[in-house]
């Protein structure tokens, strides 16, 4: 394909917001993005196996056998029947929802390594998408929409550049996490946070970086994209870990990751308070970098059972029954190696809450973990206005200093919510690294300074972002006032005269 003819990523991304039109109105976004999703994901499967198929037709010619030895070392097998073009020349069935359902299933016990239980909560076949009629009719149309040849998936049409499927899947997620309020932040942080806090914890080559919190796979995959070697370049040495509670989302996160080309990204289903997964032998897996957007103020995460723990997360305190806040944090500092650093978003309350957060707040201060504090702005998230915060520990500090900075007033607005700059991010990062006091911006506090405040972590405790206003010039607003007034009396006595003019 000509290179000035190929397909733009902005092109991809308004085609695949277009096809989700097919499901516009009958049903919520939050249940309809599972479709959308897993039939791209389908599309691409399909794409990538024609290429591989007819490159190898080039190659040794119509030898059948030859072929399907050949094909069965691919990255995904897919067995006869079960491609794109398979179903759109079925698109007039009456039962295509329940062939769509076939081929997914068929594929993923062609794949059981890396796709068991991908598809077990989707089919194309329900009552969701509408009686039979008006499912086939959405059905059809959706796969006229993938037949587009802006979504043909090809790498050879691509030109190889397969991070465009992966930054279309991103870009999907995030529209659907726009639209659906304070659901949408339960399965997506925004990206640009997602990129803050990967240039903080700032990960090496052969980092093993979790994300235990991981929804549908974003912030992992930003953090992973963030690892770089010992010159500074960027370095593909990593291996990615992750668990997630809601199966529809961890689904979507599988899927995420092989559109990454991350496919041996370990992502596990289950609650990683209650049931954690990540596991060697009987102990918790450690990792060099542990970051997460946990829920804010999670009720009922599992306080009753705290205290028995066999892994021992909350020996220096069990949270409140109704904030798991602290839940997720010990858990994350439990997870990390010695060399080990966590970066987590917080509300607020994490900051300076007392009894039983107070308690754990001040021992993890005491135990030199806490490196940074960095307050955000109000907005940044999907579904919630309040602000938020992002803690950085690390467990190989070199010095009892915390840093802290108020980077909430840096920001772009938008309508629905405001998002970060890249040079709000830069400096951000610049001032984590150089970890010095800037005047009304960060503060460099001694551990002394934080126990005088009873280890409360609230930022304008140590920040001084206060401007004092210029002084006012009394006799200067007297004299203005005084014009005003007789400008007044003149614009009445003109006013006076129109009324007159007409007659009033």
């Amino acid at each position: 394909m000509d290179t000035n003819n190929r397909i733009t990523q902005d092109q991809i991304n308004n085609t695949l917001w277009a096809a989700c039109d097919t499901f516009r109105g009958a049903f919520d976004s939050s249940e309809y993005k599972n479709y959308i999703l897993v039939f791209m994901f389908l599309k691409y499967l399909s794409d990538v196996w024609k290429d591989k198929l007819d490159e190898y037709r080039v190659q040794y010619g119509d030898d059948e056998e030859l072929l399907k030895r050949k094909m069965k070392r691919e990255r995904f097998v897919l067995p006869e029947d079960c491609t794109f073009d398979y179903i759109y020349d079925h698109r007039n069935d009456a039962d295509i929802g329940e062939k769509i359902d076939k081929v997914l299933a068929r594929i993923e016990d062609q794949n059981l390594e890396k796709l068991e239980g991908v598809f077990r909560n989707i089919s194309f076949n329900s009552e969701k998408l509408g009686q039979t009629k008006d499912r086939n009719r959405r059905l059809k149309n959706l796969i006229a929409d993938f037949a587009n040849p802006i979504l043909d998936f090809r790498p050879s049409v691509l030109g190889r550049k397969e991070d465009l499927i992966g930054n279309a899947y991103m870009y999907l997620i995030e529209r659907f996490a726009s639209g659906a309020g304070k659901k949408g932040g339960e399965f997506y942080t925004p990206h640009e946070v997602s990129e803050l806090l990967a240039k903080l914890v700032s990960p090496k080559a052969g980092a093993r970086i979790c994300d235990p919190t991981c929804g549908s796979g974003s912030l992992l995959i930003t953090v992973a994209e963030e690892v770089k070697d010992k010159n500074g370049k960027a370095s593909n040495d990593f291996s990615l870990y992750g668990q997630e509670s809601n199966g529809d989302t961890w689904a979507l996160a599988k899927l995420n990751m092989f559109l990454h080309s991350m496919d041996s990204a370990d992502i596990e289903w289950g609650d990683t308070i209650n049931n954690p997964l990540l596991l060697e032998g009987d102990n918790l897996m450690k990792f060099d970098v542990v970051v997460a957007n946990p829920p804010f103020s999670l009720d009922k995460w599992g306080h009753e059972d705290a205290e028995a723990d066999r892994f021992k997360r909350f020996l220096r305190g069990v949270p409140p029954k109704s904030k798991g806040d602290y839940a997720f944090i010990l858990h994350m500092i439990d997870t990390a190696l010695p060399t080990g650093k966590v970066g987590v978003i917080v509300s607020h309350g994490v900051l300076f809450r007392g009894s039983a957060e107070g308690k754990i707040r001040q021992k993890l201060i005491e135990e030199n973990l806490l490196e940074a504090v960095i307050g955000l702005p109000t907005n940044l998230f999907f579904g919630t206005g309040i602000p938020a915060a992002i803690l950085i520990f690390n467990k190989a500090k070199k010095h009892q200093d915390v840093l802290f900075i108020d980077a909430s007033k840096e920001y772009q607005e938008g309508k629905k919510q405001n998002k970060f700059r890249n040079e709000d991010i830069a400096r951000i990062a610049a001032t984590y690294q150089s970890f010095e006091t800037v005047e009304k911006y960060a503060y460099r506090a001694k551990l002394e300074e934080i126990n005088e405040n009873d280890f409360n972590l609230n930022i304008p405790r140590y920040v001084d972002t206060f401007e004092e206003e210029e002084p006012i010039d009394i006799p200067k607003v007297q004299e203005e006032i005084k014009q005003l007034e007789a400008e007044l009396i003149e614009v009445r006595k003109e006013m006076d005269g129109y009324l007159k003019e007409l007659g009033f």
